[in-house]
């Protein structure tokens, strides 16, 4: 199996729990010392990010201002060693073959932010762990 080194997150949005996933990700996977990059889209993409992400982001240091999300392309699921939806169904952006893992018991961001982002950040530490048993190097 080989490892993976593109994540590509999916919402229906693409406003605020791939958002968040993508960003959470990278942070941690840095952190860790992973040469994984993730990205963000969504299958029906909100002309931009979710407000409350954007502060939470910003507050942060990650600035996502003028970065309005991404509708989910067939060429970004290719190139994805992984694929991880929330509860969405990627539609012709996948093919039938396409092994498109699901996080269905994240809350809603726009109902609890702290919430959605703990279950989102457990998904990730078992990920990386996962990841970084693969012996994935920078």
């Amino acid at each position: 199996m080989s490892t993976p080194d593109r994540i590509l997150f999916v919402c229906l949005h693409g406003a605020a729990k791939s958002v968040l996933a993508a960003a959470d990700f990278s942070r941690m996977a840095a952190e860790r010392g992973l040469a994984v990059t993730a990205e963000a889209a969504g299958t029906e993409p909100d002309p931009e990010v979710a407000p409350g992400v954007l502060r939470t982001l910003r507050a942060e240091g990650l600035d996502l201002t003028g970065q309005p999300p991404r509708k989910v392309t067939p060429h970004e699921v290719a190139r994805a060693s992984r694929v991880v939806a929330f509860g969405c169904d990627l539609g012709d952006a996948a093919s039938a073959t396409t092994h498109v893992e699901q996080w269905t018991d994240v809350p809603a961001v726009s109902e609890d932010l702290p919430a959605a982002r703990a279950v989102i950040r457990r998904h990730l530490a078992r990920l990386l762990d996962e990841i970084a048993a693969m012996g994935v190097q920078p």
